[in-house]
């Protein structure tokens, strides 16, 4: 770019006054990384005023204060600890206003909040997007009366274009680290969906935790049903392995109040928080997240720091979006814990095992907007293999799935609640079926278990449109039933954990009132009598006609009453399960 103009405190003529705003704009709208940007900001505003400190400030519309974020002649004490609330010097008073203050002797001003004493003259102007205001620019000079009517009509004519700059900055700058932070919180969830020992999986959480969030303390305390306390599992000092001897009542401490309100707690300073059970002297702020697991605190993740008012926003969210996977991933490894135990003595054990696994699956009857649901699992042996899930979506859609997982008993158990977790850990994502569908191959073909695939369909009901998205990885077809007559719904797909790079697709049903459903597991349709003859779809679809009406529990136990009768006493072949689903 060409040097058209030198620093001078003469006059500029209009052309100048023309080229200057030219060239600017085309310098400050050629970058997107905030830290350049103010570097060109100061720059340009030299190139016409000769200035001797300059400053950006940016207003934290929470705190409604303003820091400097960028300054050229400032002590470096001052940049780092000077805030200014809305109103105070001359700065806040420009920011409060959203009018340019120009103060030609900054002696005459009892407001004034000095810097360096050499500074005479001052120029505040504020930074507007939208009518917003984001910023500060602060220009000083050391001779009194420096600043003109001329420099303050630049500095206004600059100020929308510095003002927007830095806005689309910033949110390039956000964008950029929320992709950081969301490709790592993938991996994350990856990392933890692959521990299934506690206590390794414990340590996991802290270190992994340790990559988002600089804490000086970590810890995990899970609820103990047996004497009503929050018990510490596992407690970190930056990295460093403590004793885990803390345990409060519930209801106690900050601890007790997350668990309790289930919601996520930060406190800025403990000292003044009558709630904070003192264990930690050097701890002077904490941040809680209650851990939530089939509509229980299982637990919750305490971070503390030296740092006063030291957790953001940001670290609320990241911990908030990782929470669900640390309870499912701590789920996970608890119930592989019991399920190994049960390994070993399978023979008494089993039918406490099979009571867990009910206990784990969602209940039969959930509560999703626009639609009524029965819900029917019968495994084949003690423990099932298929495995059905309930899940919000969203603030307005609902995830409904059932799958079955190759084999049967514990192997095939154990495989169905590792997938469970994992797509409960990528439903955070909001992806789309045939995306989730691919999501979930993926991640299970890392996995690497031999001789065990899952067929699985996946849908997304949207109430305000009745609209069911629907993709297959193998289940049967569903059916569904309108005005009496039956159709099977045409969605097919690959079985999940079998071939890479496989591609699904989305079906979208466009449902009715009193339209009736079913989604079943392959249990259901190939059940057989002692000839060997399968009981059917076309048998299944006649059930289904002739119910359609009734109460849909009632529909549920009499088609498996209809399938005991057709089996005729012979045991199950494989696990039935059957989702039965009517929109209201």
């Amino acid at each position: 770019m060409p040097e058209t103009l030198q620093p001078a405190s003469r006059p500029l003529e209009l052309t100048e006054v023309l080229t200057l705003l030219l060239e600017a704009t085309e310098r400050i709208n050629s970058t997107l990384d905030l830290d350049e940007l103010m570097v060109r900001i100061a720059e340009t505003v030299k190139r016409a005023i000769d200035y001797d400190i300059f400053a950006i400030l940016l207003l934290n519309e929470k705190t409604r204060e303003l820091r400097i974020r960028f300054s050229q002649g400032h002590p470096e004490k001052i940049v780092n600890s000077l805030r200014v609330k809305l109103g105070e010097g001359i700065v806040g008073r420009a920011a409060e206003l959203k009018k340019t203050v120009l103060l030609n002797d900054v002696r005459n001003d009892p407001s004034y909040i000095e810097s360096l004493a050499a500074m005479r003259s001052e120029l505040a102007v504020p930074l507007i997007v939208k009518g917003r205001v984001v910023g500060v620019m602060d220009l000083e000079a050391a001779a009194p009366d420096f600043f003109t009517e001329q420099h303050q009509n630049l500095l206004e004519l600059l100020a929308s274009r510095i003002a927007s700059a830095i806005e689309n900055a910033r949110l390039y700058r956000r964008s950029v680290r929320q992709a950081k932070t969301l490709a790592l919180l993938y991996d994350i969830s990856r990392e933890l969906s692959s521990v299934l020992v506690l206590e390794e999986l414990l340590r996991k959480i802290g270190t992994l935790v340790k990559r988002l969030i600089d804490y000086h303390r970590f810890g995990i305390m899970l609820a103990n049903e047996r004497t009503g306390t929050f018990d510490a599992v596992i407690s970190l000092r930056r990295d460093e392995r403590m004793p885990d001897k803390c345990s409060l009542g519930r209801g106690e401490g900050i601890v007790g109040a997350a668990a309790a309100s289930r919601k996520t707690i930060v406190v800025g300073d403990v000292q003044k928080d009558p709630r904070y059970v003192k264990s930690n002297p050097e701890t002077r702020s904490e941040l809680v997240v209650p851990l939530e697991y089939g509509g229980k605190v299982i637990g919750v993740v305490d971070l503390e720091s030296p740092q006063l008012n030291y957790f953001t926003e940001e670290h609320v969210r990241i911990l908030s979006t990782l929470a669900p996977q640390m309870a499912v991933s701590i789920e996970n490894a608890r119930l592989y814990e019991r399920v190994a135990r049960s390994e070993a003595r399978l023979e008494n054990d089993l039918e406490r095992a099979r009571e867990i696994q009910r206990h784990l699956m969602p209940a039969p009857n959930p509560a999703i907007p626009g639609l009524e649901i029965a819900v029917r699992f019968f495994p084949a042996r003690e423990l099932g293999g298929d495995l059905y899930d309930f899940l919000a979506y969203g603030r307005d859609r609902h995830v409904i799935a059932i799958g079955d997982v190759s084999g049967k008993g514990a192997p095939a158990a154990l495989f169905g609640a590792m997938a469970g977790g994992i797509l409960r850990s990528l439903t955070p994502e909001k992806l789309p079926p045939p995306e989730m569908l691919r999501k979930l191959n993926r991640v299970l073909l890392e996995r690497q278990i031999d001789s065990h695939f899952i067929t699985l369909a996946f849908s997304v009901w949207e109430p305000k449109t009745k609209t069911l998205r629907l993709a297959n990885a193998g289940m049967p077809l569903p059916i569904l039933v309108r005005g009496g007559r039956t159709k099977a719904i045409r969605v097919e797909g690959v079985p999940l954990g079998l071939l890479a790079n496989v591609d699904y697709q989305e079906t979208a049903l466009a449902l009715e009132r009193g339209d009736l459903l079913a989604l079943f597991s392959d249990g259901v349709s190939e059940a057989t009598n002692p000839a060997h003859e399968e009981f059917g779809n076309r048998r299944l679809e006649g059930l289904l006609a002739a119910s359609a009406a009734r109460p849909l529990p009632e529909i549920a136990d009499w088609l498996f009453a209809e399938i005991g009768r057709f089996e005729d006493g012979r045991p199950r072949r494989d696990d039935q399960t059957l989702v039965l689903v009517r929109v209201r």
